[in-house]
């Protein structure tokens, strides 16, 4: 545990900076004006946060009112942005949601002016002088153990001083002038194991990149997020870019190297922009650049942005990638802490993971070690999506359940539906039934049961689901994003995505269901990287816990779910439908639907392509319009002029 700085110089630079930054907080703090934290992350702007902001500076101009407007980060409640936390002196913090710009100037002018809090808006109260809600008043944040994201939705990303008031870069000046192989043996008695998804000893792959003969070394942080519904690492960068900053330099400093990247998506601009800042920031205050504090150590980092390919995620092709090849994975050993960037070895860990390592050192290895699992230690971030009532950031000790994170700490199911599955790991990963909702989240465990940790993304699924268009999902993803090295992953998952293909149409035949478990063992056991050893998981996970779906599908030409297009239809129960509404009629994109003798309306099967939007604009209660499975089974009520033609032949 590092509890002050060893370096004398680089400890008096750091303790200078510091007051700096308390000063700037307490003038902050003690300001006797109203105070307004907008997230202005990217799920905050996507819902309207910036028109929001313009809205209070327009309503406190009217209202002759002054107040300090305060751009935070994300503090995981996705599905509540824009997200505002309102301070006004004298009352505690207050947290409002889906702040239009409509409910800002009411904010202001019922609570900033008039002094009513608006109770009917909250998300939560507040806890005094803090910007997280209190465990008391909000359950989620008592069910949370905030590591990485405890700084995320409190600070300002793009203002250094902040991050240091609230202990930043402490670690890092503390670890300067010490023994590296201490700071490696604390991370290595931390039990840290890599938040990227394999859940490779942290410790061991920094020790390998140590004990390598070399006169360079690098590191790299890899933040090439391309899960479908994960955001985690874009997150993080977006709302505490400064904490995996430190992390980096700890690293560097530990395992004797002087150049760090952040691969991170070009896709991601906000996060490309905010990290732009905090590099030059830590770089003008001393925390990077060839004097680290004044000491010897130096330590310079390069932002690469990614083109999108999603098996640049893997090491090797990462690598390849900033070299400027083609990312394609090659053969280890030698491994990429032995040999990795312009063969130099080189430390490559996930966002995540770098954001752990400041406060591992400042709290200690046992301390770390008593949260989570003995096997997977610490906390996992999620982005939980799909059908659950409250999607967004979460993070928890590891062994929580499943069940705990998607019913109890994220809402349950909306609509009253039942779940059915969950697909955690990323497209790779696997898809778990209710009957494995006691499943602990961790490494081992999700392992056993036939998916992965992976890098954090969960997406949860109703009863409506169909799990062979799940698997289809995923597969056709993952066969888009091979990189083409290997024969087993290019072209066995394009025949596993033909074949699962047929099936949604109904033109599934027998035997189709073992050619699928044993190519996707070939693939498996043949492919070269993690990518191609993952890429079945989909499909395997499917057939193991949602085999009679498939049989459904092959043998029945049936959808359980009635999912897959080819294998349903629409059709109007004439009992329910209400005489001379037209609101199917006009909603319906391809005009399948007519009105019938009795001045009902049905579908004409020959040209309905099963949208779906009939059903929804239906205002019969329950809906007058249906789906059934097999098509067939819909009732056929011919057009007027088809029914007088059929007569007159």
């Amino acid at each position: 545990m590092i509890s002050e700085p060893y370096d004398q110089e680089a400890g008096q630079a750091f303790r200078s900076i510091l007051r700096e930054a308390m000063r700037r907080r307490s003038a902050f703090k003690e300001a006797v004006l109203p105070k307004i934290h907008i997230g202005m992350s990217t799920c905050g702007i996507a819902s309207g946060a910036l028109e929001t902001k313009n809205a209070f500076e327009t309503a406190l101009n009217e209202c002759g009112l002054s107040a300090l407007i305060h751009s935070i980060g994300c503090i995981g409640h996705c599905y509540a942005e824009p997200v505002v936390i309102v301070e006004r002196p004298g009352f505690p913090p207050i947290l409002y949601y889906k702040v239009t710009p409509g409910k800002a100037r009411m904010i202001v002018k019922s609570y900033l002016a008039e002094g009513d809090p608006l109770f009917e808006h909250l998300l939560g109260a507040m806890e005094e002088n803090d910007l997280i809600p209190s465990v008391m008043d909000f359950p989620r944040f008592s069910r949370e153990t905030r590591v990485i994201t405890e700084k995320c939705g409190r600070i300002d990303p793009e203002d250094i001083y902040e991050y240091l008031a609230e202990g930043g870069y402490a670690a890092l000046a503390g670890v300067l002038g010490r023994n590296p192989d201490h700071i490696i043996r604390e991370i290595t008695e931390s039990g840290l194991r890599g938040r990227g998804g394999a859940g490779f000893p942290t410790g061991q792959k920094w020790m390998l990149a140590r004990n390598a003969d070399a006169g360079q070394k690098a590191i790299i942080c890899n933040a090439d997020e391309g899960d479908p519904g994960a955001y985690m690492d874009r997150t993080i960068l977006e709302s505490n870019p400064y904490q995996i900053l430190e992390g980096m330099a700890i690293c560097a400093y530990a395992v004797g190297a002087r150049k760090g990247t952040i691969y991170i998506r070009a896709e991601y601009p906000l996060a490309v922009k905010i990290l732009r800042c905090a590099v030059e920031q830590a770089r003008v205050l001393g925390f990077l650049g060839k004097s680290i504090l004044g000491t010897s150590f130096g330590l310079e980092i390069d932002l690469f942005e990614g083109s999108g390919a999603f098996v640049c995620g893997e090491e090797t092709a990462l690598i390849q990638s900033i070299q400027g090849d083609r990312g394609m994975p090659r053969h280890r050993p030698p491994y990429p802490a032995q040999k990795g960037l312009w063969n130099q070895p080189t430390v490559i860990n996930n966002v995540k993971t770098f954001a752990l390592v400041p406060t591992i050192l400042a709290q200690g290895a046992a301390w770390f070690k008593s949260i989570g699992t003995e096997t997977s230690p610490g906390t996992a971030i999620f982005s939980v999506v799909g059908s659950v009532v409250h999607p967004g950031l979460v993070e928890i000790p590891t062994g929580v359940t499943l069940k705990a994170l998607i019913l109890d700490i994220c809402g349950g199911i909306p609509n009253k539906k039942r779940f059915k599955a969950v697909q955690i790991g990323g497209p790779s990963g696997g898809c778990l039934p209710e009957e494995l909702l006691a499943t602990p989240i961790d490494f081992d465990s999700l392992t056993e049961a036939g998916a992965m940790m992976g890098s954090g993304g969960m997406v949860v699924m109703d009863e409506d689901t169909c799990m062979v268009d799940v698997a289809r999902y995923f597969l056709d993803f993952t066969q888009k994003e091979s990189c083409g090295k290997c024969t087993f992953c290019r072209i066995g998952t394009f025949h596993l995505l033909r074949i699962l293909e047929r099936i949604t149409r109904g033109e599934g035949r027998e035997g189709d269901l073992e050619q699928l478990e044993e190519l996707s063992i070939q693939i498996k056991e043949g492919s070269l990287c993690g990518f191609g050893k993952t890429a079945p998981n989909p499909v395997l996970t499917s057939l193991r816990y949602f085999r009679k779906e498939y049989e459904a599908h092959i043998r029945e030409k049936r959808c359980p779910s009635g999912m897959c297009r080819a294998l349903t239809a629409y059709y109007i129960d004439l009992e329910k439908c209400a005489r001379g509404c037209d609101a199917c009629v006009g909603s319906c994109p391809v005009e399948a639907i007519f009105t019938t003798e009795d001045r009902k309306k049905a579908v004409d099967q020959s040209l309905c392509v099963k949208c779906g939007e009939c059903m929804v604009s239906c205002p019969v209660e329950y809906s007058a319009v249906k789906k059934v499975s097999p098509p067939h089974l819909a009732p056929v009520i011919l057009r007027p002029v088809e029914k007088e033609a059929k007569k007159n032949a």
